[in-house]
């Protein structure tokens, strides 16, 4: 059945067709048929969706997420992911391979497009499977690479540390032929030691055990000249620190094949809200100082910072409801990030709708090598409605994840996705 999007704000749409603006989307088998500032000339079975004051662009994107499933099924299971993220207004999710037993292998590959397959529906988010770049993601054998790629992974990583220097090269060298994003979390953890929270006044004033900035920073600066010596794509994840940003603009400026991701709650909250000590506020990398959480954001608005992640990280109430260093780090956020994020920085005025949009969309899609177009009639329909007027309560009710750590929890929220087209595989 043919679908027609009738006068919703329209984001990313080629200048062929008329750009940005108000207008109309027609889909026809999966596919977008027409864009126009109005369509009058429809199929006669035509659906159509009122979608005045709504948003609508590409599919968001999350480069990279957990999930429960398998081996921690009452955190999150692939089923409940999927539900969270078509709630949130992702088309494709990205997941990491943190699971136990980890995705090493290709069965394991395997497994996670069924799910895809399960869930045939046009109207559900797909997940990507990251392969892991060690066995067991334990940083000491590299897995066989060559064949995990061309079982369908998107990409390489552990989405842990890999500080394993002369591993780290090899992994490089031996990506490089095989054109698949290598994500990698720079962090020493010899300098990181212990710690909790960003090292500074707020940190030694509430007790907590410092991380300092050098812990990622010499990390970053070791991947930086493995991209340089190597030309191995890197994508650089949970960049936390000013310094960071400083070092990824001067790499992008010499031109290494260098990309870059924040978490999004390090653009929304920074060490001086950790007062109260909330265990859904302990992250890895710890959120940063109100410096670099500006820093952050304004690197994001550059395109320093190419996209903005979720890093979904699903934890059972009595995991997390522990002492705040205590606290198994992460936290939720795909059903939350895009209405969150939107109501900070667009409503706001600090970002435009486009480059919010574009770091939830067309720039993770670049980081993963995918198709990144503006919206133009002939492509299949990926795509994400938002009405941004709609209030609501995230709630444990509310939310479709299994697990509720977030700060936002019972909090009120404007916003919300009304509906997602995804016809991918």
């Amino acid at each position: 059945m043919a679908q027609l999007i009738r006068q919703a704000h329209l984001l990313n749409v080629a200048a062929d067709v008329g750009g940005d603006g108000i207008g109309d989307v027609l889909i026809e088998a999966g596919k977008i048929a027409a864009i126009a500032p109005t369509i009058t000339s429809l199929p006669s079975d035509a659906d159509i969706i009122d979608a005045q004051g709504q948003f609508l662009g590409p599919g968001l994107i999350d480069l990279y997420s957990q999930s429960g499933e398998p081996g921690h099924e009452s955190r999150e299971t692939y089923r409940s992911l999927v539900q969270a993220a078509t709630a949130g207004g992702f088309t494709r999710v990205g997941i990491l391979p943190t699971t136990r037993p980890s995705t090493d292998n290709v069965s394991s590959i395997a497994a996670i497009y069924r799910v895809n397959q399960a869930a045939n529906d046009g109207n559900l988010a797909k997940l990507m499977p990251w392969a892991a770049t060690t066995l067991q993601t334990k940083g000491e054998q590299i897995t066989e690479l060559a064949e995990l790629a061309s079982a369908g992974a998107i990409g390489f990583t552990d989405g842990l540390p890999l500080n394993n220097r002369i591993l780290l090269r090899r992994l490089l060298e031996y990506a490089q032929p095989l054109r698949k994003p290598v994500a990698l979390w720079p962090c020493d953890l010899q300098i990181a030691g212990t710690g909790v929270a960003r090292e500074g006044a707020d940190a030694l004033r509430l007790g907590l055990i410092g991380v300092c900035d050098m812990a990622e920073t010499t990390a970053l600066t070791t991947l930086i000249e493995f991209a340089r010596d190597l030309s191995t794509p890197i994508h650089v994840m949970r960049v936390s620190t000013a310094r960071s940003v400083d070092l990824i603009r001067e790499a992008k400026a010499r031109n290494l094949p260098i990309t870059a991701s924040v978490a999004w709650h390090h653009l929304l909250f920074d060490t001086q809200d950790l007062k109260h000590y909330n265990p859904n506020l302990r992250h890895d990398p710890p959120l940063g100082t109100p410096a670099d959480k500006q820093a952050l954001i304004q690197g994001v608005a550059d395109g320093v910072i190419d996209a903005i992640a979720v890093d979904h990280s699903p934890y059972t109430y009595e995991e997390k409801t522990v002492a705040f260093d205590a606290a198994p780090p992460g936290a939720i956020g795909l059903e939350l990030a895009l209405p969150v994020l939107w109501q900070t920085f667009v409503s706001s005025g600090q970002w435009s709708a486009q480059q919010l949009w574009n770091a939830l969309s067309t720039e993770p899609a670049r980081c993963l090598g995918l198709p990144a177009e503006p919206l133009k009639v002939g492509m299949p329909a990926e795509l994400t409605l938002l009405d941004p007027t709609i209030h609501w309560t995230a709630t444990a009710d509310a939310l479709r994840s299994r697990s509720h750590n977030t700060p936002w929890i019972d909090h009120p929220m404007q916003g919300k996705v009304t509906r997602i087209w995804t016809q991918l595989p």
